[in-house]
């Protein structure tokens, strides 16, 4: 029954899914092609409802001091350069959970793949959130970096701190920031916070140990998983290796 097929595809992994999620997981892992209009017909006749990405109304960029310096923007919206570990880009976002409780989540996206290189979690808005990031990156990533790599960020104070700032210099990682108050320079993140914001079971998580048990889950999931049209319809970790074959 084509009810049935859908309700699989949508239900992979547990992750709820849109008509072109759907449409890609059918294909890429059941072999089945159905066009976007037969999906979206049969979504809504059956009342398959997929999740609808909200703003973040909380996002805000923190003050820098004057010890604080911004850098030049290096990438200007040049996501796309087909080098896997070479674009760094890397936000916070705010989450809430349980209730009423809050935390943060840093993370390091791949600029050419999508994948999910880094990313860390805190109950507090600390500097240690974003250097920690860095620090697994180096220390933990599975996908080696170009020898020009850089890190691109906003100009919130975690990136333009000294701190920071020496650290990302010390691992010879460049660094370049978005133009102040501009978010499309770094759409891509602001992209996947969405996503995971709809996807992900936060809310439903009690204490912050089940959040990082989500996290972790929902990270393994959209790496290896979550089919993208962007990336040829192929996952974050396949298009991966589709690029690094190409070299």
């Amino acid at each position: 029954m084509s009810r049935d097929i859908i309700l699989k595809a949508y239900n992979f992994k547990g992750r709820k899914k849109g008509a072109k999620q759907i449409k890609m997981t059918l294909e890429g892992q059941f072999g089945i092609v159905y066009n976007l209009k037969r999906i979206r017909r049969i979504m809504i006749k059956y009342g398959i409802i997929c999740p609808i990405r909200k703003a973040n109304p909380y996002r805000r960029i923190m003050k820098a001091t004057k010890e604080h310096t911004t850098l030049p923007n290096l990438l200007n919206r040049n996501f796309k350069q087909n080098t896997p570990g070479k674009v760094l880009l890397t936000d916070i976002t705010y989450l809430f959970y349980g209730n009423g409780k809050k935390a943060y989540l840093s993370t390091i996206k791949d600029g050419s793949t999508n994948e999910i290189l880094s990313y860390n979690l805190s109950d507090k808005l600390t500097l240690d959130i974003a250097t920690d990031t860095i620090d697994k990156l180096i220390n933990e990533g599975q996908v080696k970096l170009t020898i020009d790599a850089f890190v691109h960020s906003d100009q919130g104070a975690h990136y333009t701190s000294p701190k920071f700032q020496s650290l990302v210099k010390g691992y010879r990682l460049g660094q370049s920031m978005s133009r102040r108050g501009n978010c499309w320079d770094n759409a891509p993140q602001e992209s996947f916070f969405g996503h995971f914001k709809d996807e992900s079971y936060i809310k439903s998580c009690e204490t912050l140990s089940e959040l990082k048990e989500e996290i972790t889950r929902y990270m393994f999931y959209y790496n290896n998983y979550r089919y993208q049209l962007g990336l040829k319809k192929m996952t974050p970790v396949q298009y991966r290796n589709h690029l690094l074959n190409l070299k």
